[in-house]
């Protein structure tokens, strides 16, 4: 077992901690060597070098070492209740100039959160009083992957809910179907949990159990709006359902999506934004692709309809019927 495996509580006595420190107090101590295994017994005071040999450990005696750490206990109680009043004492002003300005506890709010930590934070406390149902948007985002922790938090706090019985159903663009970050989550989440994608999805949204949901506040998403009045809350869930109808189940089931008179569905989003006038930096930010993949793209749909120009490509596309119903 690795220090780094072993991390727990600074006063707290894990099982193989607990096992060593009674075979010590049984056998008098233990070689220096063998307390690597639990540091913990080290860090929290139960063991010490012996006087007359500095690579062996000897054992404190219990009623010491439990009259140490309940007085340890002890101050850090003490050192929080100060804490809590100078805290009322410097709310306690304040009180008097709250009034009728001040939205009440129960009130439906929006509430900005400034930066990403705090709205992760809002998020999982959300989560963590949630029951029923997570509804997410995550458009393309460049594909650069969150840091590993980032990562194993979000994991571990939607797979806590789905623990609890919530269900998990997730909207990502066409582009990510294949990105490890996405891939490892669906491999790893267990439960009620499915995922479809589209070729163009709105902005960010996250929606727990109908209750609340969270929003970019800005362009970058640096900022996020915390939404809990109703009226908005059903409007998003309405946007979310009739795109979820559209899209293309990806978990736990995949579907492949037809191709049609040699038209990929990738070449029809495409041809439907090139009728529309967009250039093809619009069209790769739309999609959610690079602008040498869109071209690509481009390139790969002209030759299939034999257009020598821009111009006749968008009187082609129109001419073939690939925008048709059943895109």
């Amino acid at each position: 077992m690795t220090v780094e495996a072993h991390r727990h509580g600074t006063e707290e006595l894990c099982e193989a901690g607990l096992g060593l420190y009674a075979r010590a107090l049984r056998e008098g101590g233990l070689a220096g060597a063998e307390a690597a295994e639990a540091p913990c017994l080290i860090d929290i005071g139960l063991l010490y070098p012996a006087v007359d040999d500095l690579s062996r450990l000897e054992p404190v005696a219990p009623a010491v070492a439990l009259q140490r750490l309940l007085r340890a206990s002890a101050d850090r109680i003490a050192a929080e209740r100060r804490r809590e009043q100078r805290l009322a004492d410097v709310f306690e002003p304040l009180f008097r100039l709250g009034g009728q300005n001040t939205a009440g506890e129960d009130s439906p709010v929006l509430r900005i959160h400034s930066n990403k930590e705090r709205t992760s934070r809002a998020i999982t406390e959300a989560l963590a009083e949630g029951t029923d149902e997570l509804l997410s948007i995550q458009p393309h985002n460049g594909l650069i992957a969150p840091p590993l922790h980032v990562q194993e938090a979000a994991l571990e706090r939607d797979q806590a809910f789905l623990d609890r019985g919530g269900r998990v159903r997730a909207l990502y663009q066409h582009t990510v179907r294949h990105s490890p970050v996405v891939v490892a989550r669906y491999e790893r989440l267990t439960g009620d949990v499915s995922a479809r994608m589209l070729d163009e999805v709105t902005e960010r949204l996250i929606i727990v159990d109908r209750a609340v949901a969270f929003i970019p506040a800005n362009a970058d998403r640096s900022l996020a709006l915390e939404v809990r009045q109703p009226a908005l809350i059903s409007y998003f869930v309405t946007t979310f359902d009739r795109l979820w109808r559209l899209a293309t189940p990806m978990h736990p089931r995949a579907v492949r999506q037809p191709t049609r008179g040699g038209i990929t569905p990738r070449q029809r989003a495409i041809a439907a934004l090139l009728v529309e006038g967009h250039t093809d930096t619009a069209i790769a930010d739309r999609l959610g692709m690079n602008v040498r993949t869109a071209r690509v793209h481009i390139a790969k749909l002209a030759a299939t309809l034999g257009s020598e120009s821009r111009a006749q490509l968008g009187y082609l596309i129109g001419r073939s019927g690939i925008l048709g119903p059943e895109r």
